[in-house]
């Protein structure tokens, strides 16, 4: 059964194009898994997911509290920190996320505190526009 797949215009906070009958299984993504954190515009808090595959451009996530498909959200991977997406897709306790902006998903993989992170001898966070990551107060330095 093809994957229906959805184009997202985050600046005009809505769908812009409806790609109906694109297969997406064939993109390149890891299978894994790894806890996130979620902060998803109108639900207060962060929230817990299990991260089920990640890809460059989304992943698919489990758990969390009820999201609709079009919601906009933040969510913190391990060693890339947030990145501010909306909801493609929910079915069955499962939702996809769809990337604002492309991420290197082998960072997720790869041990806390790899050599590259600590030959810089500052870290900060990519700020996020949902939730901790937006306010500079708030932003950790490692």
């Amino acid at each position: 059964m093809p994957v229906k797949a959805y184009m997202y215009d985050l600046a005009n906070h809505g769908v812009i194009a409806k790609m109906s009958g694109v297969d997406t299984r064939n993109i390149e993504r890891d299978s894994l898994f790894l806890m996130a954190d979620l902060n998803i515009e109108g639900i207060s808090g962060t929230h817990r997911v299990k991260v089920r595959n990640l890809s460059a451009g989304g992943m698919m996530a489990e758990g969390g509290p009820d999201v609709t498909r079009g919601a906009k959200l933040a969510v913190e991977l391990r060693n890339i920190g947030w990145v501010d997406g909306v909801v493609a897709w929910v079915q069955d306790g499962r939702f996809g996320i769809a990337f604002a902006t492309e991420i290197e998903p082998k960072l997720a993989r790869a041990p806390v505190g790899t050599k590259s992170e600590m030959a810089s001898p500052r870290f900060t966070r990519t700020p996020s526009r949902y939730g901790h990551g937006s306010d500079p107060s708030r932003v950790r330095t490692i």
